[in-house]
């Protein structure tokens, strides 16, 4: 086979960048985090914005192009790595007639399809060594210490992150929070002498009866909503409920860098080489998954426009409370 890369994601068939990649290029960089190719979450072939006059910003549909760009090429399979954005646009494409294989890879594991995604485990390792930091502080300054996490609609990286640091309350977007249980919980503990707490939040948490806290509007953007400041909303409620004194920690995208975890590395390993044998049969219109044990291949039909998030009734819930975390209800 001969392998080039697409630079900068989407945007790179947009731009005609690509480059050949072969073992030199490749070699070595199991190690790092990212990509070396570059990577973009706002270019989309099906939304490409144009500035009029006036400076009007329109969209246009540029993916027959793309398509023609790909055959230019003379690609016998597109391999497309990302997340939900990702993959449904790869479906889009695959209606255009390039063969693809998505490979599932975001923080977030909010994929359908797929039990895991690449990427998750390392994020919620960094996510834990930050909250097992702020343990240490929060205990010896007695502060209730609200840590809001990544995840955007699912709450997968809060939930298993504030299991694994021992967090005492856990608010994910699946399971709507009362700021009064919450506050009962963190109140109780410093009367019987627990005289600090750890908050866990997830960034697409929000209040009964209330809504997320979006941080700022992209609208170039293919999802345009930044989400961010929950976090400092369940402190100042907290506060003014109980009187005591809260912290907030926003771990942002530290949780994106660094070494990925020999888990992620494995996992991404046998991603590429399931798709490379995909490609190699002639197989499109599919991307790589986890089941169980296994990596099999699902259709990108069954994939696009859905969401893979936190059961409220699952079995992680349920260890959740049976270890005295509080869910916010």
């Amino acid at each position: 086979m001969e392998v080039i890369g697409i630079e900068d994601g989407y945007e790179g068939l947009l731009t005609k960048n690509v480059v050949p990649m072969d073992w030199v290029k490749v070699s070595g960089i199991l190690t790092q985090g990212g990509t070396i190719l570059g990577t973009s979450n706002i270019a989309n072939p099906f939304r490409v914005p144009v500035k009029k006059a006036g400076g009007k910003t329109v969209f246009i549909d540029e993916s027959d192009k793309v398509a023609g760009y790909v055959e230019e090429l003379g690609l016998d399979n597109l391999v497309c790595i990302g997340g939900d954005g990702t993959m449904a646009i790869a479906q889009r494409l695959s209606q255009k007639g390039i063969r693809l294989v998505g490979v599932p890879k975001t923080i977030d594991n909010d994929i359908w399809g797929t039990d895991i995604t690449f990427g998750f485990d390392s994020a919620m390792g960094a996510a834990t060594e930050a909250i097992d930091k702020i343990h240490t502080t929060a205990m010896s300054h007695h502060r209730v210490m609200v840590i809001e996490v990544m995840g955007r609609y699912a709450g997968w990286l809060a939930l298993e992150s504030g299991i694994a640091g021992g967090g005492d309350v856990i608010l994910i977007p699946e399971i709507p929070y009362k700021i009064d249980v919450v506050c009962e919980v963190v109140e109780k503990r410093s009367k019987e002498g627990r005289r600090f707490s750890i908050v866990v939040v997830a960034e697409g948490a929000k209040p009964e009866c209330g809504e997320q806290v979006v941080q700022r509007v992209v609208k170039d953007s293919t999802d345009p909503v930044r989400l961010g400041g929950i976090g400092l909303k369940v402190a100042r409620d907290m506060e003014e409920k109980t009187g005591l004194e809260c912290r907030v920690t926003v771990l942002g995208h530290l949780q994106r860098g660094g070494t990925p975890s020999a888990f992620d590395r494995i996992l991404a390993t046998r991603f590429g080489v399931k798709a490379s044998e995909l490609c190699h049969n002639g197989v499109g219109g599919v991307m790589v998954a986890v089941r169980g044990r296994d990596i099999v291949a699902v259709p990108l039909s069954d994939i696009g426009g859905k969401t893979r998030t936190v059961d409220p009734f699952s079995p992680m819930i349920e260890v959740a409370k049976k270890v005295g975390t509080c869910m916010g209800i």
